[in-house]
């Protein structure tokens, strides 16, 4: 699976086991996935481009690093990819947020659009794409074609659970999309749920079923 990075860190695998409890709390279950998200933030953006600034410390001018906050946007799949928001944006604060709604249909599978708003001149900008769950793919490749609609300049997608028939689709459908993930788990079942997964994300968070 070329162009996939599990994160493997410690306290990832961790908090990723916990939440991963049919017992956990929606309450627990919240806060571990905002702890998770921020970990997995400083993976994804290892690789932001930064640009030299002058400053003034308590001492002296010198010249330091900063990136540009503003030239990144957070694309939320509704509702779970919420979940990942805050944890990412306490990383960085300073993105843009953008959300896009999508509902699988349970006969076919495939992903119906009914909300899309998005920062303007996205042209300019780099793109996060969150959502807890990569299962069967189709939301996330249909996610991916409708941005690239916008022609940013990069687009990037993260997961905290997949599913190998979900990274393979959205591969197949954007190769040139990085996947980052906590775990690749073992398949998905007859509906379309990932296994040994953690159940319906968007349901723990939000004590919905």
């Amino acid at each position: 699976m070329s162009n996939v990075t599990v994160i493997t860190h410690p306290l990832v695998q961790h908090k990723l086991t916990l939440m991963r409890k049919k017992d956990a709390s929606t309450n627990s279950f919240r806060r571990l996935l905002g702890e998770l998200s921020t970990l997995m933030a400083y993976e994804v953006t290892r690789d932001m481009p930064l640009q030299d600034v002058q400053i003034e410390t308590p001492l002296e001018t010198m010249t330091g690093k900063m990136i540009d906050g503003k030239k990144l946007v957070l694309v939320s799949i509704l509702r779970a990819g919420n979940g990942f928001l805050d944890g990412m944006l306490n990383v960085v604060p300073g993105a843009r947020v953008g959300h896009i709604g999508l509902y699988r249909d349970p006969n076919t599978l495939q992903p119906v659009e009914y909300y899309f708003k998005m920062p303007s001149e996205m042209e300019e900008r780099d793109i996060i794409v969150v959502d807890p769950m990569l299962a069967t793919g189709n939301s996330a490749a249909a996610c991916v074609d409708r941005l690239k609609q916008l022609k940013p300049r990069s687009i990037k997608f993260v997961c905290l659970l997949a599913a190998p028939e979900g990274v393979a689709t959205l591969q197949k459908a954007h190769p040139d999309v990085p996947i980052f993930t906590a775990a690749i788990d073992r398949e998905l079942n007859d509906h379309g749920y990932i296994l040994p997964g953690l159940g319906d994300a968007g349901d723990r968070i939000f004590g919905t079923k």
